[in-house]
């Protein structure tokens, strides 16, 4: 079943699953890296995990990321990164 999660925790999700740090999914959500940690701790614990590989498994699993996601050309500038997520 999936768990339930705030809008901001999906998008949490979606960029930790792609690689962003704290730090830059900050830059891009324009909130602290501490105010992303807490939404990405409360994700997990909502998926039952404490482990950041297995909550990008997930993520897959319940389609808040897919393979072929990246990041967008804003979120690449926002959070300063060159690669786009899965590579």
């Amino acid at each position: 079943m999936k768990p339930h999660l705030t809008p901001r925790q999906t998008e949490i999700i979606r960029l930790i699953s792609l690689g962003c740090t704290n730090d830059e999914a900050g830059a891009i959500l324009k909130i602290s890296p501490s105010t992303v940690d807490n939404h990405k701790t409360r994700a997990m614990e909502a998926f039952g995990t404490n482990k950041a590989v297995l909550m990008t498994r997930l993520a897959l699993k319940y389609r808040i990321t897919t393979m072929k996601d990246t990041l967008t050309a804003r979120e690449k500038r926002l959070s300063g990164r060159k690669k786009d997520g899965w590579n």
